[in-house]
């Protein structure tokens, strides 16, 4: 066989991706050391400096620590345990691997779900002394979270336990009682030493009651092509690729599916549709494509499609949802705040989502739902979501490229989370009340809490009071401030005297007993607003500091800022645009408040500013509402 032949046979192998995983000291970086090193993969140099290592830092005792292969951190060295995920490429005669060594620690859970991401199969390590322990039943969960098919459970260090059948039969037994419940399809179990090489590379003289295959020979032989989701036709566009006038494709890579040249397909979000002209690849064009190939598609026609979107054949097109459920993995050292709108990044799609809902988190050592609100580092759970714009996809189960997406923080731009999708909200769910819920909605009370609201409008729900004269600017400095708050993102409304008395004080006079019915309704209006967490700007004379005690009753305290804007007759009477003083001194308006009836200054108002200074006062509010912490200043 010439060069070239044997690189063509090499380029023709199947790949095995594959992850291993189990507690400290289970053996998983011997083992794979062990297959590299009996597989014979080793250079000259590489088995001299192992050598050399393994007298100087290895845990083998005499033996060659073979462990050293992948604990390539100084830490792991020292620690002689796994921290980071490390990855290694072999290849036999028959098929390639690239193998994730991934660390067994409970605080390392990310580091799994990294390595396991793109794997085909797991190898679950079991100590022959301990058997089924806590670590396991994790690292099983966190495998049938990732949607692994294929698994084998290595019970090693064999040799230390005699090679006693009986102890790997009670381990299998304990095994398939806890993991039937997972839905894992595919489960075998080889007994092994990875120290000393028993049914690692050769089925092993030791153990003649045992009459499976090798690790290695299992590795070959295993069967995962299947597992490709070749049914459902998803082609999400990375790229619109225009080299000239004459050619217009689009490039990505097939999710799942064969698209054929001539298939009908359709683009999503904008329904067209149009047949594939051609699909063309690097190494020239094909007739047809599947999963994971990278090729470029063009159409038999001119229609609009862009980074995003994807090609589906018409009967059968994925989810377009912006509302789904799905299990989530925060792998961020800062805690999820549930009010943050992260990017969301599925397939070539890109977003904004909010978190919704934490239905419940997962301890993944007891496997037990418990109530929670938010995520912290390595905790896993399922959750709500709705993003900005409409998401094309599958169930995880179903397709892993269209079911997983990764939420990243608006500020730092880290990956804090990676998600699998269940499946879309059912109306059902919308509906579904909590007892306690329900306890809440007879009382009258919000299901949505004030802290959520604050969270959510970055405000605190409060009411401003502008008290003053009449003409001395209350109007003007109440409609400057909204809209600076509106422009600077708040949400507010404003009240004023002329509104409300156009419509919920219609029948009300000025007179002071009228008067003050008219200011009590407006406070439990305030009030109601305020729950609900808005900032409302009030503009009113309210000349009595009973009543406006009384307002500031009714809609709390904590709530009620009251601002004096301060200003001599003079200044009121010069700056009156509505007459209504013209209409006091003719007779024709009576009760008002500074003329023929008193207006009681505010004994300790939050504020008291100037008339004559109107034009500088929202900023100095703004100040004054940033301290409060009711609005941040920009």
């Amino acid at each position: 066989m010439d060069i070239k032949e044997f690189l063509d046979q090499d380029q023709k192998k199947d790949l095995l991706r594959l992850l291993t995983a189990g507690s400290v000291d289970d053996g998983k970086s011997t083992l794979i050391g062990r297959l590299l090193f009996d597989s014979k993969k080793l250079y000259e140099d590489h088995l001299a400096a192992l050598e050399r290592d393994s007298k100087r830092e290895g845990h083998a005792g005499g033996d060659i620590d073979y462990a050293l292969l992948l604990d390539g951190l100084k830490a792991e060295r020292e620690q002689g345990i796994t921290i980071d995920v490390a990855y290694r490429y072999f290849s036999t005669n028959k098929r390639k691997f690239i193998i994730a060594d991934t660390p067994g620690h409970e605080q390392y859970t990310r580091n799994m779900i990294t390595g396991g991401s793109t794997a085909n199969l797991a190898i679950l390590l079991v100590d022959a002394r301990l058997g089924v322990i806590t670590q396991t039943k994790r690292h099983t969960f966190l495998v049938s979270l990732l949607g692994i098919k294929h698994v084998v459970v290595a019970i090693n260090k064999m040799d230390l336990v005699d090679y006693s059948q009986e102890v790997y039969d009670k381990i299998v037994e304990d095994y398939k009682s806890f993991v039937t419940s997972l839905g894992i399809p595919d489960i075998n179990f080889i007994p092994l030493s990875a120290l000393k090489g028993d049914n690692v590379v050769e089925v092993s003289e030791r153990m003649p009651w045992y009459h499976g295959k090798s690790m290695l020979e299992f590795l070959e032989t295993v069967h995962v092509t299947s597992d490709r989701n070749f049914e459902d036709v998803r082609f999400p566009v990375q790229y619109v690729i225009r080299p000239d006038l004459k050619y217009r494709g689009f490039a990505g890579r097939v999710s799942s599916g064969v698209i054929n040249k001539g298939d009908e397909v359709m683009v999503l979000p904008s329904r067209q549709k149009a047949k594939v002209k051609s699909i063309d690849t690097f190494d020239g064009e094909q007739e047809f494509a599947f999963p994971p190939q990278s090729v470029t598609i063009s159409l038999d026609r001119e229609i609009d499609v862009s980074r995003g979107e994807m090609l589906v054949p018409p009967n059968n097109i994925p989810r377009i949802e912006r509302h789904f459920e799905a299990m989530l993995v925060w792998m961020d050292e800062k805690p999820m705040d549930a009010y943050t709108q992260f990017y969301i990044k599925q397939t070539t799609n890109n977003t904004k989502a909010r978190i919704d809902r934490v239905r419940f988190k997962i301890d993944v050592n007891t496997l037990e739902k418990s109530e929670a609100d938010h995520f912290e580092l390595n905790e896993i759970g399922r959750v709500e979501m709705t993003t900005v714009k409409p998401l094309f996809f599958d169930p995880y189960k179903k397709n892993h490229n269209t079911g997983s997406f990764v939420l990243i923080d608006p500020i730092t731009h880290n990956t804090v989370a990676v998600g699998m999708i269940l499946d879309k909200i059912s109306s059902e769910s919308y509906s579904r009340l909590t007892t306690h819920d329900s306890q809440k909605i007879v009382k009258g009370e919000s299901l949505v809490s004030q802290k959520e609201r604050q969270k959510r409008y970055n405000q605190k729900g409060s009411t401003l009071w502008i008290t003053g004269l009449h003409g001395s600017g209350k109007n003007e400095l109440a409609y400057s401030l909204e809209k600076r708050l509106f422009d600077m993102g708040a949400v507010t409304i404003l009240l004023d005297g002329k509104s409300v008395r156009s419509g919920l004080s219609k029948e009300l006079d000025h007179s002071p007993a009228d008067r003050a019915e008219h200011l009590r309704r407006v406070a439990h209006i305030c009030k109601m607003l305020n729950e609900q967490g808005i900032i409302t700007i009030c503009s009113f004379v309210s000349p009595d500091e009973n009543i406006r005690q009384q307002v500031a009753e009714i809609i709390g305290k904590d709530n009620f800022k009251l601002i004096h804007l301060k200003s001599d007759f003079a200044f009121a009477k010069k700056n009156d645009k509505y007459g209504l003083y013209e209409l006091a001194e003719a007779g024709k308006l009576k009760h008002m408040p500074g003329y023929d009836s008193t207006y009681e200054e505010p004994a300790s108002a939050d504020i008291t500013i100037s008339a004559e200074e109107n034009g500088k006062n929202v900023e100095g509010i703004l100040e004054k509402l940033a301290e409060w912490r009711v609005f941040p200043r920009e």
